[in-house]
């Protein structure tokens, strides 16, 4: 009773030591992966981020410099200037010359804003409306009033988010650097529109990238989205306007990750808001572009698979604990029964036996063992005298055995060199052919070998078989490399020659061929094994193919398909149930054996690994 109270007492500590530590393992290790696999994601989206603005950058910079180049060729158009010069002062051109202007200045340009794809258009607008409009280069004064930025003109810079007024309205959201011209004598003498489309200059406000918002920030307050929905306005505009404020001023980022000080590019994660916000600040554009990236469906997910990680570790745990305690209660009850054998031995009595001897675990292997040692001992007693006498006989009959393969290859390798002295070389070729061929038997340092070693194993089989008779058995060879380099069970392809020799060719007794060929697929190997012997009819065949498969009992005996049914089973134990081989036979006519087989992925290189 005492006993039994302790062994529960020792039950409990077992199995809340076992759960302390499991908990704890479990614990640590699914706080570190969580954390990690957050922390990774938040990572590689900002990266992504990060590489995506810096390619952005790279666009927008190019695009930039494509309307400062086309505006320096209209600056620096003398022609035109002076068209414009003379509609300030009044005066004017004849048909002729304005036709002269037209197909010279005027061409040039139109072919200047044509080749460049990404220029929405180039005009002058005049002071006045005392100027021949020739478009799509020049306009009358008239013509600028129409545009929303018309109030705008004397400033010049770059205007944003405006739609083109002259002819009619057009839905195209367009920006514009807007150059205002002087001449010494005259002054102001107009205004050059380089103008290009948002999408264009800024074509992540127009991605629709699932979770992803972009927007423009000018230095004036002016936010520009592109197609977004109108909803997630709010939610960005806020977050975009503190960024850009912060990379305007030179500030760095509070939260930043990753930034690149050359471009100013800076991304950050908001932990709160779970989003990624990128902003790189234009100065030229004097605005800031902004991207956010909504990562709360990824870090969502990842925190579900914590939550389904924890309810599967909770009932685990709890499996866990009943299984522990059952077990610990088996574990003590058996070893104080191994316990009380114990005594009962070393008071004397060793009749005594343990009742439980199942070998399943640790303490049924050791009641087993204490059984055995108690038997053990008894037999020692009783066999003491016996005991050497037996030792001795052992030692003698091992003296016996020490005649070993190796003995046998060195008695071979000098009746060979006897032949060869006496230039019997038949003799000497068919003792080499014999020791290769017990060689090859008696090493099973692995079950599967290599298609061209069973191969050469039956050259050497044919040259010895071929002493036995008065006709010549020719052996011919149809394989390809890559089947040569194929995997089989050992002895494979030697019983099935033999079988065409005994079973085939014997009864025939003439000159005769066996031809070993092979063809594969893209998946599938077939080794084919044909013998122009006595063959068999649609009787045999069919009682041969059902030894074979197993659906006939084979005995015990020559000719009874045992040697292809071992054939059979040991390529489906390698290879599976879709692998082994079949029979094909005429009677008087041949015999055909296809052995089927994986292509092997193994390469020449890795042979024997």
């Amino acid at each position: 009773m005492n006993s039994a109270k302790k062994g529960m007492k020792l039950n409990i500590k077992l199995t809340l030591v076992t759960m302390i530590l499991v908990t704890l393992l479990m614990g640590i290790f699914g706080g570190i992966v969580f954390y990690n696999l957050e922390k990774t994601h938040v990572r590689e989206s900002i990266s992504y981020m990060q590489s995506t603005m810096q390619r952005r950058m790279d666009s927008i910079d190019n695009n930039i410099n494509a309307i400062n180049m086309t505006t320096q060729f209209f600056l620096s158009n003398a022609k035109m200037n002076e068209v414009l010069s003379r509609s300030k002062t009044g005066a004017s051109y004849t048909t002729a010359e304005w036709i002269d202007i037209y197909n010279t200045d005027v061409a040039a340009l139109e072919r200047l804003i044509n080749t460049n794809p990404v220029i929405n258009g180039a005009r002058y607008y005049a002071m006045t409306d005392n100027v021949q409009e020739m478009l799509p280069v020049m306009y009358n004064n008239s013509r600028l009033k129409k545009q929303e930025w018309a109030d705008m003109a004397d400033e010049g810079g770059w205007i944003f988010d405006y739609r083109e007024h002259i002819f009619s309205t057009d839905d195209k959201k367009l920006m514009a650097l807007i150059t205002p011209m002087d001449d010494r004598a005259n002054g102001r003498i107009g205004y050059i529109e380089t103008s290009m489309q948002l999408r264009d200059l800024f074509p992540s406000l127009y991605e629709h990238i699932e979770g992803e918002v972009s927007c423009f920030v000018c230095d004036d307050g002016q936010v520009i989205f592109g197609d977004a929905a109108p909803d997630l306005y709010e939610n960005v505009e806020t977050a975009a306007r503190s960024l850009a404020k912060e990379l305007s001023t030179g500030k760095e980022p509070v939260g930043a990750v990753q930034g690149d000080a050359q471009t100013g590019i800076r991304t950050a994660y908001n932990a709160p808001g779970r989003y990624i916000i990128s902003g790189m600040y234009i100065k030229e554009l004097a605005g800031t572009l902004v991207s956010v990236d909504d990562i709360s469906a990824g870090i969502a997910s990842i925190h579900r698979l914590r939550s389904v990680f924890l309810l599967a570790a909770l009932i685990m745990l709890v499996a866990l604990a009943l299984v522990v305690n059952m077990l610990v209660n088996i574990v003590l009850k058996r070893f104080y029964e191994v316990l009380s054998t114990v005594r009962e031995v070393r008071s004397g009595n060793l009749d005594v036996r343990t009742k439980n001897e199942t070998r399943s675990d640790e303490m049924g292997e050791l009641s087993y063992q204490v059984n055995r040692m108690l038997d053990r001992i008894q037999e020692l007693m009783r066999e003491n005298v016996n005991r050497e006498v037996l030792a001795k006989d052992s030692q003698l009959k091992a003296l016996q055995n020490q005649i070993n393969a190796h003995f046998i290859y060195n008695v071979l390798e000098s009746i060979k060199m006897m032949a060869e002295i006496r230039e019997e070389y038949d003799i000497s070729d068919a003792v080499t052919s014999l020791g290769k061929l017990l060689r090859y038997s008696m090493k099973w340092s692995t079950q599967t070998i290599y298609v061209s070693e069973e191969i050469e194993y039956i050259k050497n089989y044919m040259a010895l078989i071929n002493l036995r008779f008065d006709y010549e058995i020719y052996l011919s060879l149809n394989l390809s490399e890559r089947a040569m380099k194929q995997m089989i069970p050992k002895m494979t392809l030697q019983p099935i020659v033999e079988n065409a020799i005994v079973h085939g060719i014997e009864e025939i007794a003439e000159d005769t061929t066996i031809y070993i060929k092979s063809i594969e697929s893209d998946e599938d190997c077939t080794i084919e094994i044909t013998d122009n012997g006595r063959g068999m009819s649609e009787e045999e065949l069919d009682n041969l193919r059902g030894k074979i498969s197993g659906h006939i009992p084979s005995g015990g005996g020559s000719g009874n398909g045992i040697g292809l049914k071992n054939v059979q089973d040991r390529i489906r134990m390698e290879f599976g149930e879709r692998y082994g081989i079949e029979v094909a036979a005429k009677e008087n006519c041949y015999t055909k054996v296809c052995i089927r087989i994986p292509i092997s992925s193994r390469t020449v290189g890795e042979e024997k690994e």
